[in-house]
């Protein structure tokens, strides 16, 4: 297996976003609050090359991103995209050798856009999703948390994960991906309630942690971010990776960490 950390782009947050800043109410109206942005952070797609199909986890931003006009405080006030044509997922799997129809899988960590805009690209294709994060996008409740379903495009028919009651770690389900086993799906709910991290099995273990926490060190130190509905849920989220990265030699990779693709390169483990 090979494993291809795909930057589409790049986006900026509030600093008080990327770390949660007090608790409670205070902490997820800080963003809208705080003047300080981050620097430009990558957001990163990943692409498998699996025995079975290419598995592709997360489909990264789209150029009509950083042109976004809409009516949500959020998209309007609290986040900056840099994105070209030529930084979506579809010419990075050409680049790869990589056409759409080689892909077996696309599997979503949650549908955030940054995290859905390249669905396009990969039209038709099975998509598996959390039911709950599905369920949660629609309507006029998933609008006012800032989903986007017009970027998914009319193709977009998703399943839902189909979880098991087998353990991994600290994790009492799983969701595989594949018929070997090797690639599968954790619940790390925190960032939205139903969010999931993918791990692709090996000597050294690698997760593919979506924004369950915006760098490693975040997660080093248990810190949760600005915007988790459940800031214990989020925390607690955490701890079980952390257990499981003192169980386990374990690579992680979080979607906007501008050291994530360092990371994998050199299968660099999480720290004890």
């Amino acid at each position: 297996m090979r494993i291809h950390a795909v930057r589409t782009g790049f986006v900026q947050i509030k600093r008080s976003q990327q770390l949660g800043v007090g608790h409670g109410l205070a902490r997820r109206v800080r963003p809208f609050l705080d003047p300080t942005w981050t620097e430009w952070l990558p957001t990163l797609a990943w692409v498998i090359e699996h025995p079975e199909g290419v598995i592709v986890v997360d489909t990264g931003s789209a150029s009509g991103d950083a042109h976004l006009r809409s009516w949500h405080p959020y998209h309007r006030f609290d986040v900056r995209f840099q994105v070209g044509p030529q930084d979506e997922l579809g010419p990075h799997l050409r680049a790869l050798g990589i056409e759409a129809r080689d892909v077996a899988n696309v599997v979503l960590t949650h549908l955030h856009m940054d995290h859905g805009a390249g669905l396009p690209h990969l039209a038709g294709r099975p998509t598996l999703v959390h039911e709950g994060e599905l369920r949660a996008a629609h309507g006029l409740a998933g609008r006012l948390q800032g989903y986007l379903p017009g970027q998914w495009g009319p193709a977009f028919r998703p399943h839902a994960l189909t979880w098991t009651d087998a353990r991994f770690g600290p994790f009492d389900r799983t969701a595989p991906i594949t018929q070997a086993g090797d690639v599968l799906a954790i619940p790390t709910p925190g960032h939205t309630p139903h969010h999931v991290s993918v791990v692709v099995r090996g000597d050294v273990d690698i997760l593919l942690a979506g924004d369950a926490s915006y760098t490693q060190d975040a997660l080093l130190t248990g810190q949760v971010d600005g915007v988790s509905p459940d800031e214990g849920q989020a925390r607690a989220t955490l701890a079980r990776i952390r257990v499981l990265a003192h169980e386990r030699p374990l690579v992680y990779l979080p979607t906007h960490d501008p050291d994530s693709a360092a990371r994998l390169l050199g299968k660099t483990v999480v720290p004890q």
